[in-house]
């Protein structure tokens, strides 16, 4: 069983709060558009970081573009421009029909969104929304969940608050 913390699209602001709803978290994942390599120290200072660089980041050996891995008998695809159900980015759609995770996180959008696709070989689309200040939205969001042997559980959509 692993808990997780998901967040995206902090854009250089790292509200305080995150560390109190991920205290119970085994490890942390930011879904791009970090905007400070502070933060990046600081939540993985807090628990092991799976991290992509978005938009406004830069590509590097710490911020990849993608990742790509297994845990708790999920594959997990984690990018920051991945598009929405059913209208997927371009470039990540044909790896998405070829290769489909069981799991495909993304930011990018700020629009807090979990949904299955059946369409798409049944893979679960997680976006967290924007937990940064910066962007349209109006409320400030991130999720947190359990994978455990293939299975998600306890699901929660966090408010941080308004932006």
């Amino acid at each position: 069983m692993t808990r997780i913390g998901l967040l995206s699209d902090t854009h250089s602001f790292l509200d305080p709060q995150i560390f109190t709803h991920f205290d119970q978290c085994d490890e942390v994942w930011h879904a791009g558009d970090v905007g400070s390599l502070s933060i990046v120290e600081q939540l993985r200072a807090f628990r092991p970081l799976r991290i992509v660089c978005g938009n406004i980041d830069r590509e590097s050996n710490d911020l990849p573009a993608h990742q790509r891995f297994h845990l708790e008998g999920f594959d997990i695809w984690m990018t920051h421009i991945g598009g929405t159900p059913p209208k997927y980015n371009p470039i990540t759609r044909p790896n998405l029909q070829l290769n489909p995770p069981d799991l495909f996180v993304c930011g990018h959008s700020h629009i807090l969104k979990v949904v299955r696709d059946a369409k798409m070989h049944d893979l679960l689309f997680m976006n967290p929304g924007a937990a940064g200040k910066t962007g349209f939205h109006q409320m400030r969001t991130a999720l947190r969940f359990t994978l455990d042997d293939g299975r998600i559980a306890d699901m929660q959509a966090i408010e941080l608050g308004k932006k």
